[in-house]
């Protein structure tokens, strides 16, 4: 089977729980660079006394003082308690580009991103000067996108360069970070070349890449790529694109590397041999999918199609109809005809309000597994710390405001501006017949 995949996106790794390491952005050689803790203060106690009822009030209230100076973006795989508040709703580029727009029309001073680290990041590299982006909870980051730290991207960077011309390789090495990670990742990548992807555009950044990416391959010049952080989508993507995955596409982990392991758990051979290398990384919401979900699915109900996210791993997506973005598995909900049964891989909050507005259409949705699906860093954005903000903006006091740092905002803005020159709005693929 070939599948058309135009694919998008979370685990702590214990030693490194909401840190971020600081995007400074050295050259030539890269030095090692401290880890900054994020902290995220207690909030009173009375945030949590008011009722449902009463703390949606008091945030209705708050935004009516602020007005045209407020903006308020809901990721899809946020509660419904928090989504119902939000000016927009959308995966994490498309609400920080439709801010953007929104800040340059209406003048607006604040956005308030209920998501989680990285994408209150990627509003504020897009957003106007001036802008204070702010993230109700601190500790609300993206376990994957921490999986891909700096520091351990230079080191492998330069680890892999100089093993290959100990043997001779000539070529290049392209760097592709999926836009969920860190600000940090992004200019790392940018300063190299390369570029960002989402699940909706990485086939076509894959094609850019292995064609040279900014400078056009040489004849017989070896093209590899180097994607971060999510294994799963580098893989899908791979193997899409006609890339023998089993052998060409081996995984380099950072954790190997810190055992003694130089090459991440590759062996100079397969290094020297791979198209792709595949940063260790997962969503641990897409990772809880297993391919027996697909089977029991079908046993059971053999008329209903399987969709899923391409965070999901490869043996999944091999089982699926369909392989998607959440925009596009949006869409493809939204268009279902009346009749038709789905069973959808990607987080529950999302797949809940699917099922909801579906099934007035006469369409049925449910969850690929039974299991608790849910991105449980997102769910850190709650009502009373979205109040919290909101109380401290009506004084004049802007709290949990993200900033990249000036050496990274240049060559991470880069890599964001290779990849929107190459996006692709379609992010749905069938799967048909080779």
């Amino acid at each position: 089977m070939a599948s058309d995949i135009r694919l998008l996106r979370i685990h702590p790794r214990p030693d490194r729980e909401h840190t971020r390491t600081p995007p400074s952005i050295p050259a030539p050689a890269p030095p090692r660079i401290p880890v900054m803790q994020l902290w995220q203060p207690q909030i009173p106690d009375r945030y949590y006394a008011l009722s449902s009822e009463d703390i949606a009030d008091a945030i209705s209230a708050r935004r009516e003082q602020l007005a045209s100076d407020l903006i308020i973006l809901g990721h899809h795989y946020q509660t419904d308690e928090v989504i119902r508040h939000a000016d927009f709703t959308g995966d994490s580029l498309k609400l920080s580009q439709l801010a953007a727009e929104e800040v340059q029309r209406r003048g607006a001073k604040y956005i308030i991103f209920c998501g989680v680290h990285f994408m209150a990041e990627s509003a504020d590299l897009l957003a106007p000067e001036g802008t204070s982006v702010i993230l109700p909870d601190l500790s609300a980051g993206c376990s994957m996108a921490d999986m891909a730290d700096y520091e351990d991207a230079v080191e492998a960077w330069d680890t892999m360069h100089q093993t290959l011309a100990g043997m001779g390789w000539k070529g290049r090495i392209i760097p592709i970070t999926y836009v969920n990670s860190s600000a940090a990742i992004k200019a790392f990548v940018g300063a190299r070349g390369g570029v960002c992807c989402t699940s909706g555009n990485a086939m076509r950044v894959f094609e850019w890449a292995l064609k040279g990416g900014t400078k056009p391959a040489k004849k017989n010049e070896d093209i590899k790529l180097l994607f971060l952080p999510d294994q799963h989508l580098g893989r899908n993507t791979s193997a899409a694109h006609g890339i023998d995955v089993a052998n060409r596409a081996p995984l380099y982990d950072p954790r190997q590397t810190r055992k003694g392991e130089p090459l991440g758990g590759m062996t100079p051979e397969q290094l020297l041999d791979a198209k792709a290398i595949l940063w260790a990384g997962h969503c641990s919401v897409h990772k809880l999918f297993r391919p027996e979900h697909c089977d029991e699915l079908r046993a059971t109900d053999p008329d209903m199609t399987i969709m899923v996210h391409p965070e999901c791993s490869k043996e999944v997506v091999d089982k699926s109809d369909i392989t998607g973005s959440t925009e596009a598995i949006i869409e493809t909900i939204e268009q279902a005809p009346p009749g038709s049964r789905w069973g959808v891989g990607t987080e529950i909050h999302l797949v809940n309000r699917l099922a909801k507005a579906a099934a007035e259409r006469g369409v049925f949705v449910r969850i690929l597994s039974d299991c608790q699906c849910l991105c449980t860093t997102m769910y850190r954005i709650d009502e009373p710390h979205l109040l919290w903000v909101l109380d401290h903006l009506i004084q004049g006091k802007v709290l949990n405001r993200v900033q990249v740092h000036p050496e990274a905002r240049g060559p991470a803005l880069e890599s964001l501006h290779r990849m929107l020159a190459l996006a692709d709005r379609k992010a749905i693929g069938a799967k048909t017949s080779a």
